[in-house]
């Protein structure tokens, strides 16, 4: 990601707000503004330099912005593992993108961060997000009960993981 994708960015959530309004915490108003979106850009960009996540956009095949990935609470030392959040358009759903990109990020924090583990979780309805975890080598490994606050409620969450050196891709 970098600055000059804020306004496409602050274009895609706009568009998609009510489409994503079940998976996200609830969101203000100023969330779907040009000035928060590049203040929220400039803070992952800030935190990519301390080395504590990676931000990327996702592209669709005409090389537009298409969604978000990120990794996210990257810890080295004897722990070594990372979080990983995504998201892909209402319009792009259902063309490989978030597959694709899932696969790329696990790639780029294997062999460019050094990392050994990646973390995901979804809602327990999100089945579209498991299927692309799974596809990728991710394992089920738990139930988060109330984990985060989506959509105004505390709600559970499926977790998974993938050890980077051994989860071979389907």
């Amino acid at each position: 990601m970098q600055l000059s994708d804020v306004e496409e960015l602050t274009e895609l959530f706009v568009n998609n707000r009510e489409f994503l309004r079940p998976w996200d915490p609830v969101r203000e108003d100023e969330f779907f503004t040009v000035a928060k979106q590049g203040e929220l850009a400039s803070a992952a960009l800030e935190a990519y330099e301390a080395g504590t996540m990676v931000p990327f956009v996702i592209e669709n095949s005409q090389g537009g912005l298409a969604g978000r990935l990120n990794i996210n609470g990257i810890v080295h030392g004897a722990l070594q593992s990372a979080a990983l959040g995504y998201w892909v358009a209402e319009a792009e759903n259902g063309a490989g993108l978030a597959s694709a990109a899932v696969a790329e990020a696990a790639d780029y924090a294997s062999k460019q961060l050094g990392l050994h583990r990646l973390q995901a979780e979804t809602l327990v309805h999100n089945v579209r997000s498991q299927k692309v975890l799974e596809k990728n080598g991710f394992s089920r490994y738990g139930l988060a009960p109330k984990y985060l606050k989506i959509a105004g409620e505390w709600q559970d969450h499926i977790m998974f993981a993938r050890i980077l050196e051994a989860a071979p891709l389907s």
